[in-house]
């Protein structure tokens, strides 16, 4: 800014007032150019603030970008080892799982063709046999008895109910008691097809390790006697599933 002298008033009685108001206008004037020029200064500095804010505010947005897209990466590339590993176990698993019932089912089928074998010689040997449903018509026949209560009094009614009652909870009882030897037989064949199966493996295994030279000591005994132990299981086995059929057809009449 300029330095500009007030006007001086001069001596005497002449007062120049247009030199006066001149220089007053000159003054104001170069007040207002220095006020322009820091206003411009002032606001050329704050846009030059607003453009680096501005450039500092993408370069952020853009490595937050960068750092959620490498997040979602290692979260997807996770998740995929997840599933295939999942997906590993469950194969594995149906594998286990149809082997084990591949085995049970060959196991059931060999006892079934022994026990079929076995039925079918008694048939030869001993005649023809009743069918199941033979056999449960006649425990039908034999437990059915005829109710005649025409001539009875009320008292004779009474107390043929009370029979009656009796007898059905007695019924009941047996049902339920053949229902818990079922469900024990049940268990007992689950066993015994553990045992069957343990057996083979360990006939397996032992065959498999002295080159057959020598015998399990469940499949031969001392002096080269056989052993009865595999014999019985299969027998033990064959009953449990014939008692087995007979108590389902109880239950389910």
């Amino acid at each position: 800014m300029q330095n500009i002298a007030a006007p001086k008033i001069p001596d005497g009685d002449k007062v120049d007032f247009d030199d006066i108001h001149r220089k007053r206008q000159e003054k104001d004037l170069s007040e207002l150019q220095s006020l322009i020029e820091a206003h411009f200064v002032q606001r050329k500095k704050e846009e030059e603030d607003l453009i680096a804010l501005v450039t500092r505010i993408d370069k952020r947005r853009a490595e937050r970008a960068e750092q959620q897209r490498v997040r979602a990466e290692r979260e997807k590339e996770r998740q995929a080892r997840l599933a295939e590993e999942k997906e590993r176990r469950e194969e594995e698993e149906h594998r286990k799982k149809h082997d084990a019932d591949a085995n049970k089912k060959k196991a059931l089928s060999n006892m079934t063709q022994q026990y079929s074998a076995g039925q079918k010689g008694e048939t030869r040997k001993g005649g023809k046999k009743q069918t199941e449903r033979e056999k449960k018509k006649k425990i039908l026949a034999d437990r059915k008895k005829a109710l005649v209560v025409d001539h009875l009094n009320e008292d004779k009614l009474k107390e043929k109910a009370n029979e009656m009652w009796q007898w059905l909870m007695e019924l009941e009882a047996v049902k339920f008691d053949l229902s818990e030897k079922l469900k024990r037989q049940k268990y007992d064949i689950n066993q015994l097809l553990g045992r069957v199966q343990a057996h083979q493996s360990a006939k397996g295994r032992g065959k498999g390790k002295l080159g057959g030279r020598l015998r399990s000591e469940e499949e031969e005994g001392p002096g080269g006697m056989k052993s009865g132990r595999p014999h019985h299981m299969w027998v033990s086995l064959i009953s449990a599933i014939t008692w087995l059929a007979f108590c389902k057809a109880w239950t389910q009449k």
